[in-house]
């Protein structure tokens, strides 16, 4: 395998070893299974089994349930048979966290039991300690005496496993040889696979587990490649973003990181973990893994020979600046007007509130507007804020009424042909990555000069594969002008869109390959949209739709902060407070707070270790208790839940991390 895929250009599953779940059979080209998690309390038979069956009817394929001691394990021999008397056969997966007992008895009763390497055998003190190879040994020998038992029980049952490592909870063994990196994830399922190796136990499912994209998708291409060097085959791969969140930010960011890895093949089964009721992760796993089903004998992409970046190192690509374009700026957004007439009224939704006065008015810009508006062949007639550029059709631009805020897009041809004037200050350029020939492509390099920002999209059916393609050329030929990610949808629901415009522009964000992300629709929204049954977001118009997209994908992709992030965890049995209305509570206090990142954890398993790289933390401690967290560093124990909102702004104004919202004029 000269990468971590089949291909780059064309698209081929990865090849993996085949592992039996009940009389479900993943990887070695199975279909791509789909699977969520209960959120019940799992000594609540009757509310575990209904939510159950919710999920199954709504398209799991296997329904993961926690199992957090030995009570609980006990207690899934209950939910097993109500479901079967029921009539539904779906195989089920313990969750197992810190207690091998309780994974022992697990795997006696389900058809499949999840362990974390980082807290199957040891308990985090958070504590760096430096290991001779002797030493180092001894701890594996530590971990092979506890974790051999529950091996021999799953050949002995049949029970599948997955080895889970988790970004935010590795050892502190692996934390202090390899410290808080993919490699450290990699390494901390690899001495797990190992043993069950040397055991003669191949019914392993992996997983690489992140909140961050970025480190999730690096962890399993490193994974992959691991695997590869070391066995000379691959086991199977479960792909999931950690708390992710909710509503459309936990979409995106998913479909970011699920989505990355699916384009190049990889993947054999799928968690959307959301904030929310787990029936609402299937049909965003379902519009996930459809994208995928006719995808293969597509027409042919130049191959890929060589690359120009190391994809398990992230590096944006070197560009020279046009105007703010490239170079060291963030991403721009690019607005499209093409079928509506822009006003002062309808700039709102991208971000720039106009407030007249007796005099002038003026506009309130807030920190996710866009930077430039596309107007087709118009002109606009009124004064625009002063941060608001304007793209207009090459044709006419000539006749533009100010050329230091018109800029022209030319098409490939037109820019060749120069049949229409170009700009002193800045040109761009689209083209469809998925239809111009060699040769086109090697004529329009050869014109462009340092005013040149290419405006890339691709008709092809693997889309974002022929646009990173044309990229890796441009970085190859050290052809550094700036690129504009473009994106265009023709699906009808909003999952579909907001999957489709996730997964072609931020994969190539997560590869460092986006200047700017341009992205458009053909459906008019109306307020009070629904995803999955549930209310999204308040919309006014599509424009506004949009340009929210937009600003997500960048914020997920960590290439422009524009607002708050909350990391929060999808909820599950071990939860001890209302995660959904809490985590709205929180939002609605501190979602003015850009940049600030903020941990909302249903207990202490998804607590200090999984939050990761949040700046706080709103952690369950127990029944109605609060603890809040500074990084990993514990501030306040055991707050009432009742007033734990409260104490965490408070803590937050302690650390300089408040500002008091704006009040905006109505």
């Amino acid at each position: 395998m000269q990468y971590y895929c089949e291909s780059l250009t064309e698209y081929k599953r990865l090849p993996t070893k085949e592992v039996k779940v009940g009389d479900i059979l993943l990887g070695n080209f199975h279909p791509i299974r789909i699977q969520t998690m209960t959120t019940t309390d799992t000594m609540d038979t009757e509310r575990t089994v209904a939510q159950s069956i919710r999920c199954i009817e709504a398209g799991a394929e296997l329904v993961r349930i926690t199992a957090p001691s030995k009570k609980e394990a006990e207690n899934l021999l209950n939910i097993k048979n109500e479901l079967h008397k029921r009539g539904y056969k779906t195989p089920l997966v313990a969750d197992i966290h810190f207690t091998p007992n309780a994974a022992e008895i697990a795997a006696r009763i389900v058809e499949k039991v999840r362990v974390n390497p980082g807290n199957y055998v040891d308990k985090k003190k958070f504590e760096f300690k430096e290991y001779t190879d002797a030493a180092y040994q001894e701890e594996i020998e530590r971990i092979r005496e506890r974790f051999t038992p529950l091996i021999k029980i799953c050949k002995e049952y049949g029970t599948a496993m997955r080895i889970g490592t988790n970004h935010g909870s590795l050892s502190d063994r692996i934390m202090s040889r390899y410290g808080d990196t993919p490699m450290g994830m990699v390494e901390s399922a690899m001495e797990f696979l190992r043993i069950a190796r040397d055991e003669n136990y191949h019914q392993i499912v992996l997983s690489m587990k992140a909140s961050n994209p970025h480190v999730m998708v690096r962890a399993c291409r490193l994974l992959i490649k691991t695997m590869m060097d070391e066995f000379g085959e691959c086991y199977p791969l479960h792909l999931g973003v950690t708390e992710a969140g909710d509503g459309e930010d936990g979409r995106i960011k998913s479909a970011i990181g699920i989505g990355t890895l699916l384009e190049d093949g990889i993947g054999d089964t799928i968690r959307v973990s959301l904030t929310e009721e787990p029936e609402y992760e299937l049909p965003v796993c379902r519009e996930l893994v459809g994208r995928y089903n006719n995808r293969q004998n597509h027409q042919k992409i130049t191959a890929i020979t060589k690359l120009a970046y190391i994809p398990t190192v992230f590096s944006r690509r070197k560009t020279k600046g046009a105007l703010n374009i490239g170079d060291k700026h963030v991403p721009v957004v690019i607005a499209d007007y093409a079928e509506t007439i822009p006003t002062k009224e309808n700039l709102a939704g991208i971000g720039y509130r106009y407030i007249p006065n007796e005099r002038f008015g003026k506009w309130r810009i807030g920190d996710g507007a866009a930077d430039y508006i596309y107007v087709a062949d118009r002109y606009i007639n009124f004064l625009l804020p002063e941060t608001l550029k304007i793209i207009c059709d090459a044709q006419s631009f000539a006749n533009a009424p100010d050329k230091t805020k018109y800029f022209p897009l030319f098409i490939e041809d037109t820019w060749l042909s120069k049949e229409y004037p170009a700009s002193e200050l800045m040109n761009f350029v689209s083209l469809d990555a998925g239809k111009i020939s060699d040769e086109e492509w090697d004529q329009l390099l050869a014109s462009l000069n340092n005013t040149v920002v290419l405006c890339l999209y691709s008709s092809h059916r693997h889309a974002m594969a022929s646009v990173r393609e044309k990229i890796n050329d441009l970085m190859l030929r050290q052809i550094e002008n700036p690129v504009i990610l473009c994106v265009e949808s023709y699906h009808s629901s909003i999952d579909e869109q907001l999957i489709h415009f996730s997964t072609e522009a931020g994969a190539l964000f997560l590869e460092g390959m986006g200047d700017g992300i341009w992205i458009k629709n053909h459906r008019e929204l109306v307020q009070n949209l629904k995803v999955s049954g549930r209310t999204y977001m308040e919309v006014k118009d599509n424009h506004q739709f949009l340009n929210n997209t937009a600003f997500s994908i960048l914020q997920a992709t960590r290439t422009r902060i524009s607002k708050t992030e909350y990391i929060s965890c999808p909820s599950c049995g071990r939860t001890l407070f209302d995660l959904q209305s809490t985590t709205e509570k929180i939002r609605e206090r501190t979602n003015h707070l850009k940049g600030v990142k903020i941990a909302v954890m249903g207990c202490i398993v998804n607590g200090p270790g999984e939050m990761a790289d949040a700046d706080f933390g709103y952690v369950g401690s127990g029944p109605g208790k609060i603890t809040l967290y500074k990084g990993k560093e514990v501030v306040k124990r055991n707050i009432p839940a009742e007033t734990a909102v409260d104490e965490l702004i408070e803590l937050l104004k302690e650390n300089g991390a408040w500002i008091e919202p704006e009040r905006v004029p109505a």
